[in-house]
């Protein structure tokens, strides 16, 4: 069960992010804001103690808390984020999650960001993108002591903005990566054509949250019996973030 998250404030350059989003022009940074606060007040509304850090100047996407850390296995590895201007967002993380869990510090060799990284409760899934290398990869396995199954495709920035796990059996998956084998094992709900973004989707205590405007995923999870949550994050695509890099669960 997760207890606890950390999110971080906007920083007050976030709209110099790291983006190629043909939106990025039309980036509102007060939406932003907004959308962020109603995001954390769900986050507590579920029970969640939630940890909020200050905006950082120097670094116009560290609201994106999930790249700097992954937690598994009662470990903690604090990641080396291939995007080198991100580098050294996660020493206030590493500071927190260093009262909660044995924490290790990839080594600059590897590269990687938590937003690739699917979990599991035996195994972990992680792109191997523009983002992620084998490097990268190999440090997080070898510290969690779990295996790490990969799928590579260097065109992409993050995995986990095509599929995301809804339980440790099921995945909500873009059509893009719905026949792929390391998925074989996995109920896969696919998302349908035109709604691709809400395949990002964050799961807390078998509530699902995804994203507003995506009625026929929304419509498919209500089948399936599932709680589900929508909000706003039109101001987080627009930096090519989305539900799950908004937060660090543990």
């Amino acid at each position: 069960m997760v207890k606890r998250a950390i999110v971080r404030s906007l920083s007050p350059n976030y709209s110099s992010c790291v983006s190629d989003h043909p939106q990025l022009s039309e980036l509102n940074s007060e939406r932003a804001t907004s959308q962020h606060k109603a995001y954390v007040n769900v986050l507590k509304e579920m029970g969640l103690d939630v940890i909020e850090l200050e905006g950082l100047e120097a670094y116009p996407d560290s609201c994106f808390v999930e790249d700097t850390a992954v937690i598994q296995n009662g470990k903690a590895m604090i990641t080396h984020m291939g995007e080198t201007t991100r580098q050294g967002e996660g020493d206030t993380i590493a500071e927190i999650l260093n009262e909660y869990f044995p924490i290790k510090h990839m080594d600059p060799s590897g590269n990687l960001e938590g937003g690739d990284v699917m979990h599991f409760p035996d195994h972990l899934v992680s792109g191997l993108s523009q983002r992620t290398n084998q490097g990268g990869v190999d440090q997080l396995a070898q510290w969690i002591g779990q295996p790490v199954k990969t799928i590579a495709d260097a065109d992409i920035v993050h995995l986990k903005s095509y599929m995301t796990p809804l339980d440790e059996f099921t995945v909500l998956v873009d059509q893009r990566y719905s026949n792929h084998p390391v998925l074989n094992k996995y109920d896969r709900i696919l998302v349908p054509l035109g709604e691709e973004y809400a395949s990002n989707s964050l799961t807390v205590n078998g509530v699902i949250l995804i994203p507003a405007g995506y009625p026929q995923t929304m419509d498919l999870l209500v089948e399936r019996g599932r709680e589900v949550i929508t909000l706003e994050v039109s101001e987080f695509e627009k930096c090519e973030g989305a539900l799950t890099c908004l937060s660090l669960l543990f």
